[in-house]
């Protein structure tokens, strides 16, 4: 690496495990605009990007989600971002049983929509015809070329809602993820925590597993219902904190970092240093992930996960 090239954020090895803290975005406004942790309000995207970068060497992509990228998109986002650093791109809702916008979707798509479903708020994949979903899904996968071709692509998380739970038919709709996906590392999220109960833990690990699949372990506000697993389904681990707000799980809040609003006492965070290390030595990367991007929380957690986990690796 040339003097001039782009610093990289620590990289811990555990074993022979890579470990990459990060958070779940670097473009918050509570962040940008509310904060001092940029050293900037009037950087560049390109330089908030950098700068991120050099502490952390993995991000999660989140606007994905809300509306799919471009190939000039990820473009950038490859160019900018130095050697060895990783993005997990969230997928886009309609692919996961959530509500889109209508104006969200590729032009030559939306015209696939009903006139009666063009009038719509939201739309869902079933409001498609099934080859126009198929065609969602190649052009989502084709914008991350750009990450994937000089190895920064670390997944696509695919997070379903509360309503998608375990029963065959999707079971069935995670397996055809994975096809569609084709060789793209794809990290599951269950937000259903009947997927984890006695009943059917076993068989939502194997389901993944038998696909290499990875499944997202959370952290997340006991009103939710989801356990605190530590399980590895593939040689990528992913573990992803939500803060433990139990008022805002559940609110209609103006952003997403508003309803992510919680800031982890070091002291909550040091038992998961402990199953992080655990994790790692069934796992080749581990991504260890701070989705309560409110202000500076995010960030500033990461910091404290990455002394923690300084702390107790090998």
């Amino acid at each position: 690496m040339s003097d001039n090239a782009p610093a990289l954020g620590p990289v811990l090895h555990v074993g022979d495990c890579e470990v990459r803290v990060g958070t779940c975005s670097w473009t918050d406004k509570t962040l940008v605009k509310d904060t001092s942790w940029y050293p900037r309000k009037t950087m560049s995207a390109a330089d908030r990007l950098r700068f991120y970068a050099a502490h952390f060497p993995i991000v999660e992509a989140d606007s994905t989600y809300y509306r799919p990228p471009s190939e000039e998109l990820t473009g950038g986002w490859a160019e900018r971002s130095p050697e060895g650093f990783r993005m997990d791109v969230k997928a886009f809702a309609l692919m996961t049983g959530h509500p889109a916008k209508p104006e969200t979707l590729w032009p030559d798509i939306r015209e696939e929509l009903s006139a009666e479903a063009q009038e719509k708020r939201n739309v869902y994949a079933h409001h498609l015809p099934d080859d126009a979903v198929d065609e969602v899904w190649r052009r989502f996968v084709g914008a991350l070329t750009p990450l994937g071709e000089v190895g920064k692509l670390g997944g696509v998380l695919l997070q379903y809602p509360p309503w998608f739970t375990p029963k065959r038919a999707n079971r069935d709709e995670v397996a055809r993820a994975r096809e569609r996906l084709g060789d793209v590392p794809a990290i599951v999220e269950f937000r259903s925590p009947r997927w984890f109960a006695p009943d059917d833990l076993d068989r939502t690990v194997r389901l993944l597993a038998d696909h290499d699949m990875t499944l997202a372990n959370v952290d997340a506000p006991e009103v939710s219902g989801l356990p605190r697993t530590a399980i590895g389904t593939a040689d990528l681990a992913v573990v992803r904190f939500h803060g433990r707000s139990d008022d805002t799980w559940s609110a209609r809040t103006a952003t997403a970092a508003e309803r992510f609003r919680y800031h982890y006492d070091k002291r909550e965070l040091r038992p998961w240093a402990k199953r992080v290390v655990t994790m790692a030595a069934e796992a080749r990367e581990l991504h260890v992930l701070m989705n309560n991007c409110y202000e500076d929380f995010g960030v500033r957690n990461a910091e404290d996960m990455l002394d923690l986990l300084a702390d107790v690796a090998p």
